[in-house]
Order: C-alpha cells, then structure tokens, then sequence
C-alpha cells in the first residue's frame, strides 16, 4: 500500500492536470449548446458501434450451436420428406404404399472428422459410433445426394466407404421427362472409374433408351441401404457403339467429397427383414 500511495506522490501533478482537463471539458460540454449535442451524437455513436461490434462476437461465438440446430432440423425435415416420397404411388394408381414401409428410414447427424478423395479406395470417419446406434451396413447421404456405407463401427466412431471405392456400387435410375411420360424406367449401377473424384461411371443401361446429357440420375427403388431419388448427380457425357448393348456414360457426382462437414446417416427399419427373406429364399432355391 505504501508503494502505491508512493507511486501517487510521485505523479501528483501529472494527475491534477488530468483531473483539471476532464473537469473543464464537462464544463465546456454542459454549457455549450453546440459542443453538448455534438458530445451527445459522438457517445451515442461510439456506444452504438461498440454495441454492434460486441453482438457480431457473440453471434460469431454461437454460430456452432445454431449450425448444429439447423442440422438436426434438417435431418427431421428430410425424414419427412422422404417418408411422403416413398409413400406415393410408384406403380399407377391402383397401389398403395404401406405407411410402415413408407416410414421405414430414420436419419442420425454425424460431422466428418476425416476423409479421402485421392485414393483408389476412399473412406470417411464420422463421430458417431455404435452408442449413437450406428451399425456397418447402413447408409450414408449428405444434403447433395448420395456419401457411402458405414463399413465398421467403434462406440463413438464410424468408418465409412465412400462412393469413391472400387469395391463400391450403387442401383440407380435415371429420369426426365420423356421416361416419365413413357412410364419407362432406365435403370443402371454406378461404380467409381477410380480417377476423378467429381465423375463416377454408370453402366447397364440400355443404349436404345431415350436419356441425354443433362439428365438426373437418383438411387432406384431396389435399394435397402438408400431412400429411392437420392440424388447421385447428372449425366455430363455418354456415347454408344454400334455393336454395344449399353451406353457408356460419366455421371458428374452432386456430392462434392472435397467439401464434407456433415452427413445423415441412413437406418432402414425394415432392412434386416428384408435381408432375412431373400437370403431364405436363396437357401431354399440351393
């Protein structure tokens, strides 16, 4: 305390000149029409500007928050949107979907914490493992369209295969408007070509089928893994031979795996059953 009141001793007269000058700008201020407005408007300006600055921080600091809100928002809003598109009429209007199978995928966020492109074989890391209810097998989408597999599960992690592995392919179908007023179907595989990480091959289809560049190719309805119209991408090229059955086509992903944050990974209820019923009658046909 003695050091302080030292210190004080010390720049006493540097701290009545500081004292002197605030109390004659207050008396300038207050008794001067002109520098009383102008003192007003300049506080009120700096006060302004420091309150802007302060909430641009704070709403800053709780962009991770509302990021994840609006993911998990999103997830409940897909699943709603794909249970009203698996639940129209897909064979004329004499069928009916059954509302349990129309319900029958449910979608849980995950961040991507790691992730290749640049491989023959490409894999993703999500956050979420098997005490989040994760399992190998189930699928993997993003806002774009279609991700991966989940591959193997550890309690909070995932490793997934991308659609960018040699070993991966998807059933998919393209659409436009000359199949659909045909009630025709155009239905194929896409299986990564192992280059681009952009371009992903898509092979059986019928060369005599009326699709073009541009067209959208979603995942078919004989999926278990995927909701069928999951996006894949479009048709950037194709061409055929005279002596090929099929087209040769690149399909430019919608997927951008550069650029992964989060994904939805897919649980199909009923994909078990289904599995358990074919392989039965696969048994019984040996």
């Amino acid at each position: 305390m003695s050091q302080l009141f030292r210190l004080i001793f010390r720049i006493r007269n540097f701290l009545l000149f500081v004292i002197l000058e605030i109390i004659s700008f207050w008396l300038i201020v207050k008794n001067n029409l002109y520098w009383d407005v102008s003192f007003f408007n300049t506080s009120n300006y700096y006060a302004a500007k420091t309150l802007e600055s302060s909430n641009y921080v704070k709403n800053y600091m709780n962009l991770g928050s509302v990021n994840d809100q609006l993911i998990a928002e999103n997830a409940q809003l897909k699943k709603i949107v794909v249970s009203m598109q698996q639940g129209k009429s897909r064979e004329g209007d004499y069928y009916k979907v059954d509302s349990i199978f129309a319900k029958r995928f449910v979608f849980k966020v995950a961040k991507v914490v790691n992730n290749t492109v640049n491989l023959t074989n490409n894999y993703l890391t999500l956050d979420k493992g098997t005490l989040d209810g994760i399992e190998p097998g189930m699928g993997v989408i993003c806002p774009q369209g279609v991700v991966g597999q989940v591959m193997s599960c550890s309690d909070h992690f995932s490793r997934v295969y991308s659609i960018l592995h040699a070993n991966f392919n998807v059933s998919t179908e393209v659409k436009n408007q000359i199949l659909r007023t045909k009630n025709d179907k155009a239905l194929g595989i896409a299986k990564w070509g192992g280059l681009n990480p952009r371009v992903i091959d898509l092979t059986t289809i019928d060369r005599f089928k009326p699709i073009k560049q541009g067209d959208s190719v979603i995942t078919s309805e004989q999926n278990v893994i995927f909701p069928s119209g999951t996006m894949l991408g479009k048709i950037r090229k194709l061409s055929a031979k005279q002596d090929q059955a099929f087209f040769d086509i690149e399909v430019e992903l919608a997927t951008d795996f550069q650029n992964l944050s989060y994904v939805y990974i897919v649980n199909n209820k009923l994909k078990k059953e289904q599995e358990l019923i074919e392989q039965a009658t696969t048994e019984i046909k040996k």
